[in-house]
This record gives structure tokens, sequence and C-alpha cells, in this order.
């Protein structure tokens, strides 16, 4: 028995005849940019994530820097992100012109450690950047409390985090905008990229909206120099049918998760996932920390179970960042995590006995090691 580390094509299957239905409504009509799938996607997802705008945009990453450029961030210009997360974070900072100023995460929610924010904090700072990692939302509350005092914004990257909660309410409104990615993979995932930018903000979506139109808001008629990044009719058809499935899939996902939590929880050496008690996550990916990692993935290897690695190197550690004077030990918390993580199957279609052979697997090697 495989199990697959995502099974995209179960979940194709699961509603293929409203996918199918849903690209003949596309092929038809023969309008494939800026049509009506796009503007309907916009307000659906707006008002899921319970905000007045969303934009949609080419992906995540052009989502983080129309958000930042719109808002006039640039050169000169600092951002604080988290040393733990994927390298597009601060990549949008970078290529907007502004620099990255990495913070560490809190060692049990692996999100950005808000206590630390504030002495990353210089004269430079104009925005701070929060991570819903893993699909589970950072302390949002501290962090705008911080942003107010010092006149910062607040931009949230929820690119894994469709349908997660903070104290009741969606991500995507939790600051002043908010970058989603639709990267097939993620829990509100095309098939093929795309991204949406999320906003309260009459100004701010107007300027984005604008930007990612090549500058312009009547055609061929440009008012700044902008940039190509829409998301098309295809696939915001595609992503109006998954949305309807979304809700029921997170929940699918949870059931998942708690299967873990209870099962691993007395596993010796394994540290699981902690959920804050303001916190309802989406488990975008379910990951556990090991010192054994490297056996514990080999050995679920070879009984057929995939798994993945969310991030073996941090950013400040990549090539990409060289530049920047980072070096071993510049950043421990994020560095230990990198070389401990281990992230098991997860997703809506994940069968009970696939699951439970992914236990048994982990069962197995711990037992090994106390015998």
């Amino acid at each position: 028995m495989n199990v697959p580390f995502l099974d995209l094509k179960a979940q194709y299957l699961e509603i293929k005849d409203e996918l199918d239905a849903a690209y003949a409504r596309v092929m038809d009509s023969g309008w494939y940019i800026l049509g009506k799938e796009v503007e309907a996607f916009e307000a659906e997802f707006a008002s899921y994530c319970q905000v007045k705008h969303c934009i949609g945009v080419g992906n995540g990453l052009d989502a983080l820097q129309l958000i930042l450029r719109a808002s006039g961030i640039g050169t000169g210009d600092e951002v604080i992100v988290p040393t733990n997360t994927y390298i597009a974070t601060w990549l949008a900072v970078t290529y907007s012109g502004a620099k990255p100023v990495p913070v560490e995460p809190d060692e049990h929610t692996n999100t950005i450690d808000s206590s630390c924010i504030e002495s990353a904090i210089t004269a430079r700072t104009k925005a701070i950047m929060p991570v819903h990692l893993y699909g589970q939302p950072a302390d949002m509350d501290s962090i705008n409390e911080i942003a107010v005092h010092y006149g910062l914004k607040v931009f949230e990257d929820a690119a894994q985090a469709h349908g997660a909660t903070y104290k009741g309410q969606r991500t995507g409104g939790l600051g002043d905008a908010a970058g989603f990615s639709f990267y097939p993979g993620k829990n509100l995932g095309a098939y093929g990229d795309g991204g949406a930018v999320t906003t309260n903000d009459d100004v701010l979506a107007e300027k984005i909206r604008m930007l990612g139109n090549y500058g312009s808001r009547i055609k061929y008629h440009n008012n700044v120099k902008g940039f190509n990044s829409r998301l098309d009719e295809m696939q915001a058809a595609l992503l109006r049918v998954k949305l309807r499935k979304l809700d029921e899939w997170n929940e699918r996902r949870k059931l998942v998760a708690t299967h873990y939590l209870d099962q691993l929880k007395d596993e010796p050496g394994m540290l699981l996932p902690v959920v804050p008690s303001w916190a309802e996550p989406v488990w975008h990916v379910f990951v556990i920390q090991s010192s054994h990692r490297n056996e514990l993935q080999k050995h679920l290897a070879e009984a057929g179970v995939g798994t993945m690695l969310h991030y073996p190197i941090p950013p400040h550690l990549q090539d990409a960042y060289a530049e920047s004077g980072y070096r071993a030990g510049s950043f421990p918390l994020a560095e230990n995590m990198s070389q401990n993580v281990l992230s098991l199957p997860m997703g809506p279609h994940l069968e009970k006995r696939q699951l439970q052979l992914v236990v048994t697997m982990l069962q197995e090697v711990s037992l090994g090691r106390r015998c």
C-alpha cells in the first residue's frame, strides 16, 4: 500500500463533473482573461474571508510583492519577516526594494514570536509580515498591537491558511492586507499557479488591481509602471468549484490531524504541533520534529509512505541571501527546526488504512529505539 504525501488526483475525481463543467463553460465563453469568472471568484473569496476586496493575481509571491509596492514600501525600508518560512516571504520584500528583517519563531507554535518583534524594529521599519505557517494563524492581536504602537502596517502571508481562523475571524482580514497562494497543493489549490490579495482598504485594493494589470485602470492608459499578474478565467472558474468544498475538506484534514495527535502523543523524542486556544488551523501540512528525522523519513519511504521537509534550509542560509552575511548559528531556532522537521501525509482524501500505516511505521521506529 502506497501513501502519497498529498493525493491531488483523488481530489479531482471527487468533484470531476463540476470541474469539467467549469472548464467547458470557460472554453465555450471565448473569454480567458479578466472576465466574469475572475469577477465572480473575487467576490466569493472576499465574502469567504469576511473582507471587502479580493484581487486575483498570478501567484502568491506576486500577491505579497504587490501589497508592499502598492503600500509605498521600497528601497531603504525594512519589513519584519519570520526566520522560519518559505523563501517567497523574503523574496516579496526583496523584490519591492526593501530589506527583510528576520525574527525567530515561537518554539511551540512555529509561527513568528511576537515577543521578539519589538527588538527588531528600527526607524526604517515599515511593516510586519507574519506567516500563518503550516495553516495555523500567527498571534495577530499581539502583532497588531505592536504595529499600532509603532505606526506600522501588517500584511499577512496567508499562502498556507485558506479558511484558518484566529479568535473566530478568518485569515485574510486580520491585518491591512493578506496574500494568498493557489498553488495546486494548497488547501484551496488551482490547476496551475494563481494567487490573490484580500483587504478592507479601498485605496490599497485599487492600487493593487492597477499594478497587477500593467499599471492600467483603463485599457491602453497606463498610470504607473505595472506588472502582468492576473488570475486567469480558467483558474478562477475551477477555484470557484473548489471553494465550495473548502470547509468540508478542511474538516477532513482536521480529523487526520486529530488522529496523528492522539496516536503519536506518547512517542518519545517526537515533538508534535501545538495549537493555542485562539487558533483554528486548517492543517495545510502536519509537521513533526525529531532529532531522528532522517531515520523516520527513510523508514516511511521504505513502507511506501510519502513525506516532505518544510523547510530543509531556512531563507537566511540560502545562497540567494548570501550577501546578507548570515551564517550558521545566526538564527538557531529556525536552523534547528530545519534539521528536525518532517511533514507527514496530509489531505482530505487520506484513507483510514493509509493513515494507520503512517502511525504504525512511526511507532515501529520509536519502539526500536526503546528496545
